[in-house]
C-alpha cells in the first residue's frame, strides 16, 4: 500500500480489528502529529501520505493486536492535564487514578507549603500532577524500581516540576512529618485472570499477594510514623477492596476513614487522618 490516505489506512486498521480510537492515535503518531489532532485526520482523510507511513503504521497495529498499550507504542499518555512520557518500565497512568489526585488536592486545601509523599511513583504521574496544581508543595516520590525512577525523573525535568525522587522500599528511608501520603500501590490478586491482558506492563507494579492487599497492609502499618499530626493517607485500590482497606485503616487508628468513587461510581480510593490528639 503506497501513498495511502488517512481514510484508507484507518479502514485497513479496522479490517485488522484495531479499535478506531487506537488506530487514530497510532496514525497521528506515525505522521508526527499530536494525539489531540484527531480532527486533522477527518479534514485530510483523502490526502496522500508518504510511502513510509504504511509499513510503520502496520507494524504498530500488529503490536497493538498483541495487547501492547497504545501509550507504549506512541511513548506518551495524558494524565491530569500533563503529557507524560511512558514505556514498559512503568505502568500506564489510568484515568481512575485522577480520582486519587483530586482527593489529594482537596486534602491539601488551606495548608501552606504542604509536604507530600507519593509511594510507588512509577512514571511520576501522581507526584507531578500534585506539584503542577500546588507549586508551593514539597513533593517526595518513592519507588523501589530504579528503572521506573528514570522515567519519573525525565518527566519531571521535561515538565519543569521539581520533585525529590528516592529509590526505596515503600516508606523505608522516606522521611517524616508529611501532611499527605498518597499511593497507587499494586493491588491485583496473584493469579487474577485479568493479568493476561496486562502482560506488557511491569507485573511487580500490579500484583500484591493472595488477596491483593499485601502492599497496602505494609503502607497502612508504617504510615502513621511518617505523617504529621492531622496528615492524610490516601490509597488507590481494586474495585472490590474498599471495605477491606477501610478496615485496615480503622484498625491502625486512622480517623475519618472514608472512600471516594471514580467516574464510574466505583469506590476506588480510601483514606484517613492520623490523629493522636482528641
Amino acid at each position: 500500500m503506497t501513498h495511502s490516505t488517512p481514510a484508507q489506512m484507518l479502514a485497513a486498521a479496522a479490517a485488522l480489528k484495531v479499535d478506531r480510537l487506537d488506530a487514530q492515535l497510532l496514525l497521528l503518531h506515525v505522521l508526527g502529529r499530536s494525539s489531540a489532532e484527531r480532527a486533522w485526520l477527518l479534514a485530510h482523510d483523502t490526502d496522500p501520505l508518504p510511502e513510509a507511513a504504511w509499513p510503520a503504521y502496520e507494524r504498530l497495529c500488529a503490536r497493538r493486536l498483541t495487547g501492547e498499550p497504545v501509550a507504549y507504542l506512541v511513548g506518551e499518555k495524558e494524565f491530569h492535564g500533563l503529557g507524560l512520557q511512558v514505556d514498559a518500565r512503568v505502568l500506564v497512568p489510568r484515568p481512575d487514578t485522577e480520582t486519587l489526585v483530586d482527593w489529594a488536592l482537596q486534602c491539601l486545601e488551606g495548608r501552606s507549603a504542604p509536604r507530600v509523599l507519593d509511594l510507588g511513583t512509577g512514571s511520576g504521574a501522581i507526584a507531578l500532577a500534585i506539584r503542577h496544581a500546588r507549586p508551593d508543595a514539597e513533593l517526595t516520590a518513592v519507588d523501589a524500581s530504579a528503572a521506573a525512577l528514570g522515567v519519573a525523573r525525565a518527566n519531571a525535568e521535561r515538565l519543569g516540576l521539581p520533585v525529590h525522587f528516592v529509590e526505596a522500599d515503600w516508606l523505608e528511608g522516606a522521611g517524616h512529618g508529611f501532611d499527605l501520603i498518597v499511593s497507587n500501590p499494586p493491588y491485583i490478586v496473584a493469579g487474577d485472570p485479568h493479568l493476561e491482558a496486562l502482560c506488557h506492563e511491569p507485573q511487580q507494579a500490579l500484583v500484591s499477594g493472595a488477596d491483593g492487599l499485601d502492599d497496602i497492609r505494609r503502607i497502612v502499618a508504617a504510615a502513621p510514623g511518617h505523617l504529621a499530626e492531622g496528615g492524610w493517607l490516601l490509597l488507590e485500590h481494586g474495585h472490590d477492596q474498599a471495605a477491606a482497606v477501610r478496615d485496615l485503616l480503622a484498625a491502625r487508628g486512622f480517623a475519618e476513614v472514608q472512600s471516594r468513587d471514580d467516574l464510574a461510581g466505583i469506590a476506588r480510593c480510601s483514606g484517613g487522618i492520623r490523629r493522636t490528639v482528641k
